[in-house]
């Protein structure tokens, strides 16, 4: 058996607004285990950004288990999540979420400086991550000089930066043209066969096809999952 790095089990979310009670996720099972490249889908309101953001320890549970690595952490405080989010995870995000008064090199320590590390030993990681990106002659170019996937693959190098056990991608590919994105899904491609264990929501069926399996959401439930062409449990 492959190891888990993603165990949600009887996973119940619920929002509450006065009288109204909203119900996200209802009670579901799902397992990821390491070097897997699984895609999230489903229409809007099915339940798919708020598995991204359990994932993401970005929110709590209402009910049920959360193992990350194997280790519960449904009970853990926001300082306790936060924490896991810039060791353990790695996001990707639609808008790239770069910090515009910081250049390339400096988004990328950014990680780095919250856990402390020298900044000479930051700088070096954030140069080998930027070359492997390919914007050597970009580093000191703030993201408001960078093309959109330029600014892309400065957020890819930033959540590698800390290796971490999950990455996280919500629509990586939303705001670019066709060549730019199918650029970024290769570089994805290749962390997956790197080892890395990947999870992205995305609306895409071609992008879909990309990945080893397919779970689609609707109204807080899992309604399909597809491992390379056959359902499983």
């Amino acid at each position: 058996m492959s190891e888990p790095i993603v165990e949600l089990k009887s996973a119940v979310k619920e929002y509450v607004n006065g009288s109204l009670r909203v119900t996200a996720l209802r009670g579901i099972d799902l397992r990821i285990d390491r070097g897997e490249y699984a895609v999230i889908m489903g229409a809007s309101g099915s339940g798919k950004s708020t598995l991204l953001n359990l994932l993401g320890c970005l929110d709590h549970l209402t009910s049920g288990n959360y193992l990350l690595g194997g280790e519960d952490i449904s009970n853990l405080t926001d300082d306790e999540l936060s924490e896991i989010r810039s060791r353990r995870l790695g996001f990707i995000f639609q808008s790239y979420n770069l910090i515009p008064q910081l250049n390339v090199l400096e988004n990328i320590e950014v990680p780095l400086f919250y856990q402390g590390i020298p900044e000479s030993a930051a700088r070096v990681t954030a140069e080998r991550l930027a070359k492997r990106m390919g914007l050597s002659s970009r580093l000191r170019h703030k993201p408001m000089e960078l093309s959109g996937g330029q600014q892309q693959r400065v957020a890819i190098a930033r959540s590698l930066v800390c290796d971490p056990l999950l990455m996280l991608a919500d629509e990586p590919t939303g705001n670019l043209d066709s060549k730019t994105g199918h650029e970024i899904l290769e570089l994805i491609d290749e962390l997956h066969a790197e080892g890395k264990t990947i999870v992205m929501v995305t609306h895409d069926d071609d992008i879909a096809h990309r990945a080893q399996r397919v779970v689609r959401f609707m109204d807080g439930e899992i309604i399909s999952n597809v491992w390379n062409g056959e359902a499983k449990a």
